[in-house]
């Protein structure tokens, strides 16, 4: 959901982004070191949902990125899934040293596709990426999903904190370029129906037409008449 604030010639952007995917695959920790740059090696399963809001700067413009941290575990997906609804934006995650959590990535893909208002700018990342000895899914395999699935696609590492920034700012930038793009074709849709307006033409009878007008009708009438 995208909301916009006037105030004293700024504008104010707020974006609900989700972060979805298997539970363990590093969600909360993306969020941690993207939010208050903090990392949690021993931290637990969410339970329920959390969200952090972060101000990020776009072509000038202040920009608020909404990320609600959704619970992977199956018994809270019931609880979840309201929290697709208004989204914009979504990190799709899977943990890069257990397939099982690449594997899952199309039904993740399937229950926001099914829950969410519009079509949401979606990133898959590979989370994990310095588990490079444990790793199950490459990154070409990677890669290729998200080139067959219309998504971004970026690795990070919330240990080390690598791409974890770019992870989120691509996802913002891109539901902002969306934005803007919309707010252009309107205000050129307004351009030109007020173009329209103003090359209309008003035909104006003057005294002499009105008289030459009437000067017909007399002689028609006067010509079928006996």
């Amino acid at each position: 959901m995208a909301f916009r604030s006037e105030e004293a010639q700024t504008e104010d952007y707020l974006f609900k982004i989700v972060l979805i995917g298997d539970s363990a695959v590093g969600k909360s920790n993306l969020l941690a070191r993207f939010a208050r740059d903090e990392f949690y090696p021993n931290s637990k399963s969410t339970i329920g949902v959390e969200f952090q809001t972060q101000k990020l700067d776009i072509n000038g413009k202040e920009v608020k990125a909404q990320i609600w941290d959704t619970a992977g575990q199956e018994r809270f997906r019931a609880v979840t899934s309201a929290y697709y609804r208004g989204a914009v934006g979504a990190l799709l995650v899977y943990d890069i040293s257990r397939r099982l959590t690449f594997d899952n990535i199309g039904r993740w893909l399937n229950e926001l596709q099914t829950h969410s208002d519009m079509n949401v700018v979606t990133i898959l990342v590979g989370n994990k990426s310095d588990l490079k000895d444990a790793r199950e899914v490459t990154t070409a395999e990677g890669k290729s999903l998200a080139e067959a699935q219309g998504l971004f696609f970026i690795e990070t590492s919330a240990l080390d904190s690598s791409n974890v920034a770019v992870a989120f700012q691509t996802v913002v930038k891109e539901i902002y370029n969306i934005l803007s793009r919309k707010v252009m074709q309107s205000q050129e849709l307004q351009k030109k129906d007020s173009g329209r307006l103003a090359n209309g033409k008003t035909v104006v009878l003057k005294a002499d037409d009105n008289q030459e007008a009437a000067d017909t009708q007399a002689k028609k009438a006067g010509c079928c008449s006996s």
